[in-house]
């Protein structure tokens, strides 16, 4: 479903994950919509998910939704995929295709052999708060980004070469310096062709689709699923539109898609004794062989080499280590997205960074299929303004 009449610009805002430390950022979302109908009253960002108010917030977002619904806002395009031509802050042009997954072939949990997996540990502890929002909404919108391991370009790109063929649905510019988007409405006479080139794909692995964006918010889609059906045991739920969630399809090869690695400062901890325990376990040298990062104290970088690896990525052998060393020793972590960052925050007292290169986008599918999933904040898909933005909607209510 898409608005009929309805000020673009102001109705898609960007995905509720993102700007979780910036309040200031979704209020300004807030009063630049105003009275206009837009997709930040059909959901919580995040940032508010700890306010007193939250249950009110969640109501007045079910409230919307219906009235959405019954005032007609929506166009509905049924048996329907979108093409997407999302142009970035970068001025690359990052394509995907909007529909819908069967949960029933999803499963998060580590070790799953599931032709739609997580690429990183779910955290069980945040999909309840989530779950609040789905519970008792009449509608979904996606903000969720599933990747294809597609080199010859068969699936997207293959949809992207029929666009002039294609009713354009939209094109409008993003608000605050989120870029452009067109949308091309996919109808039936394609359906089949995408159907093969997946087909294609999944012959090749047991792995066809691995979360790129919005992992928890798929999850939190299976839980109430599953929900529905504990709760309605002799009930057929096998048609029930919540079986499915909305996402959009990029493919891992896109030139627009750039992993940026994701790096490490802890606090609180005896630096000199955090590398010698670490030096023993990951058996640290400095000889050019194995797994390299580096090591910040007091903002200087030291080069170190694992050779004896806990995981097959760098960071993941980083982390195995910290996960153990700090549940035992105490000491805190947090996850830094720029270098320059680790480097300042390293000078302070009982500080220590860890700085990691961007992972090969051709590490994912092996490594999600050798090792169950990657460790947590491997990697960042680009910048907060271009995540992925509201705007399409569907029906999860029967």
């Amino acid at each position: 479903m898409l608005p009929k009449n309805e000020d673009m610009t102001k109705w898609a805002v960007v995905a509720c994950d993102q700007y979780t430390s910036e309040p200031e950022y979704w209020k300004s979302v807030c009063d630049y919509v105003g009275g206009a109908k837009s997709t930040v009253k059909l959901m919580l960002p995040e940032v508010w998910l700890e306010d007193e108010n939250v249950d009110g917030k969640i109501c007045d977002i079910h409230g919307n939704m219906s009235s959405y619904l019954e005032s007609g806002v929506f166009s509905e395009y049924k048996n329907s995929f979108v093409y997407v031509e999302r142009t970035q802050s970068d001025g690359k042009i990052r394509a995907g295709l909007v529909g819908k997954i069967d949960l029933e072939q999803y499963d998060y949990r580590r070790g799953s052999v599931s032709p739609v997996r997580a690429t990183e540990a779910t955290v069980v502890e945040r999909i309840p708060p989530r779950i609040k929002v789905r519970r008792g909404a009449e509608i979904e919108l996606p903000h969720i980004m599933i990747l294809i391991d597609d080199p010859e370009m068969t699936v997207v790109e293959a949809v992207g070469k029929h666009r002039s063929e294609l009713k354009k649905l939209y094109d409008f510019e993003l608000m605050k310096n989120g870029g452009h988007i067109k949308g091309y409405l996919v109808g039936e006479k394609l359906h089949e062709m995408i159907d093969e080139a997946l087909f294609g794909l999944s012959s090749k692995s047991g792995l066809l689709f691995a979360m790129g964006d919005g992992n928890h918010s798929l999850a939190t889609a299976k839980e109430y699923y599953e929900e529905l059906k504990r709760q309605n045991p002799n009930k057929d739920l096998s048609a029930h539109p919540a079986r499915y969630a909305l996402v959009e399809i990029v493919n891992l090869h896109s030139p627009a898609l750039r992993f940026e690695a994701i790096h490490r400062i802890v606090t609180e901890v005896d630096a000199d004794r955090l590398i010698d325990e670490m030096t023993k376990a990951l058996e640290l040298s400095d000889e050019k062989s194995g797994q390299g990062f580096e090591i910040v104290i007091n903002g200087k970088p030291e080069r170190r080499y694992i050779h004896a690896p806990k995981s097959k990525l760098t960071v993941g052998s980083v982390q195995a280590f910290l996960d153990d060393y700090l549940s035992e020793n105490g000491g805190k972590v947090d996850y830094i997205h720029g270098s320059e960052v680790v480097i300042n925050l390293s000078q302070k007292p009982k500080s220590i960074g860890f700085l990691f290169e961007d992972m090969a986008k051709s590490d994912l599918f092996p490594t999600v299929e050798a090792d169950g999933a990657l460790p947590r904040k491997t990697f960042s898909m680009g910048h907060a303004q271009d995540k992925r933005f509201y705007i399409e909607c569907r029906r999860i209510s029967e």
